[in-house]
């Protein structure tokens, strides 16, 4: 498998190359040259086959000749300890992707990304500095990923006073070779001053870097696992039961529990996704498993009063604005970088049959906070109300057919100052515990290009 820019002036790199460079030199995204189907026996049982097994056929393609089969399972193996679980909730179905360490999706891509990053990196002398631009989650996930990895330092920058106490804690609590920035600025500045840092070849000369931010393909390819599985669960009509973590009110009864069914799953139907969107990798690669042949019908890009995306699939002009802030924190993203994985491989009318996009306010947000714990015993944290609002306004206006399927990408307990007194104390995972007792430690710089290099030089 060869590796294209986006921009197209660059040649095609190996899986290697692509992960270990992150960003393009002409300054594009490394896409792959396909995307490759499953074989007809894996996609024929995605909804029967263990999570670690549709890991290891929807990754193998993608490093085929780089990463040995044995290798990557072991990878698969140890990145994974934790389930995805797809279960009802009211009329739809939510995959819960917060059972990792960071109770975020993000454990995802950051858990596989360091196995690679050390398994390309075995025998080298010279260190890799690792640079994160995050909204949230992704700085939290990374940081957990590669603590203590020899030879491996980790710049995190987050927008000062844009992200959740506990998530600055997971970001900015670990000390030893995690370094947390607190840029006085947006989500968007911190995109650039990363961007504009690999752009800078005087300091590629005199620093080994690598990005991992979803701008990173390594970070891209494992969030298709999850759909593929999710996908395969809804097809043959087998969603699971709560998980360890599900947070439902221990004084609600999880209505799930009373009928694992209950209309939710349309058997030998596609399920559709409604994604909460703020960088647009997670909805990237819902659209690479729908590709490689997972039952998907469609996906609803639900977004915040950020909607450069649905406003470019309603009127087809890309106007990145600057990012406003908001209660769903990690969607806060003017200028989308994996917009251009998206446009660059589907078309505008593409795009359009494929997904329907849809913007929330932050009043609706709490309203659906509130109401579906109200109804369902449920807690939502605020980025997967977006998308619970998201898909009943794309629903009272157009048919959605068979299963719809609600993605959950934060635990709720990582946003308790804004759940709670909408609808009382969320049950709290004990990872999430042992988090809160860290102390954040992080250097305050402003949003400019030279700060960044001096933290650098």
């Amino acid at each position: 498998m060869r590796y294209y820019s986006t921009k197209g002036k660059a040649g095609g790199v190996s899986f290697a190359a692509a992960a270990l460079t992150g960003l393009a030199p002409d300054g594009g995204l490394f896409v792959p040259e396909t995307i490759p189907p499953y074989p007809p026996a894996v996609a024929a049982s995605l909804g029967t086959m263990d999570f670690h097994d549709i890991a290891v056929e929807t990754i193998k393609p993608y490093v085929q000749g780089e990463i040995p089969d044995p290798v990557l399972e072991d990878m698969v193996q140890e990145a994974y300890p934790f389930a995805a679980p797809l279960i009802p909730v009211g009329d739809r179905l939510v995959l819960e992707l917060f059972h990792g360490p960071t109770a975020a999706f993000k454990d995802f891509g950051a858990r596989f990304m360091a196995r690679v990053f050390g398994y390309l990196r075995r025998g080298e002398d010279r260190s890799l500095h690792i640079l994160v631009a995050t909204s949230g989650d992704t700085g939290g996930a990374v940081a957990d990923g590669f603590y203590g990895i020899e030879g491996i330092s980790v710049i995190v920058l987050y927008p000062k006073g844009r992200v959740s106490p506990l998530q600055e804690r997971q970001i900015a609590g670990l000390g030893g070779n995690i370094t947390a920035l607190a840029v006085e600025g947006s989500f968007d500045d911190c995109q650039r001053m990363v961007k504009t840092a690999f752009q800078d070849q005087g300091l590629q000369q005199r620093r080994t870097l690598a990005s991992a931010n979803s701008i990173n393909i390594t970070r891209l390819i494992p969030q298709a696992v999850y759909y593929a599985a999710a996908a395969g669960k809804a097809f043959t009509g087998k969603p699971d039961l709560p998980g360890g973590c599900s947070p439902w009110d221990p004084a609600g009864r999880p209505l799930a529990l009373d009928s694992p069914h209950g209309g939710r799953c349309k058997p030998g139907q596609p399920i559709t996704f409604c994604v909460p969107s703020g960088n647009f990798g997670n909805l990237t690669a819902g659209l690479y498993a729908m590709k490689m042949g997972a039952p998907i019908g469609g996906f609803i890009a639900a977004t915040n009063v950020n909607k450069t995306v649905p406003e470019y699939l309603a009127q087809g002009l890309y106007t990145p604005q600057p990012s406003q802030a908001t209660i769903s924190s990690a969607m806060d993203v003017g200028a989308p970088s994996n917009f251009e994985r998206m446009s660059g491989q589907w078309t505008l009318e593409e795009l359009r049959r494929l997904i329907q996009g849809v913007w929330v306010t932050d009043e609706d947000t709490r309203t659906t906070i509130r109401e579906v714990h109200d109804t369902q015993g449920y807690f939502l944290d605020p980025h997967t109300a977006v998308a619970w609002q998201g898909a009943d306004r794309i629903r009272a206006s157009t048919p959605i057919p068979g299963s719809l399927g609600i993605l959950s990408t934060a635990h709720p307990a990582k946003f308790a100052e804004i759940v709670e007194p909408l609808a009382g104390p969320v049950p709290t995972p004990a990872s999430l515990k042992q988090v809160m007792e860290r102390k954040p430690v992080a250097r305050i710089i402003p949003a400019e290009r030279a700060a960044l290099l001096e933290v650098l030089s």
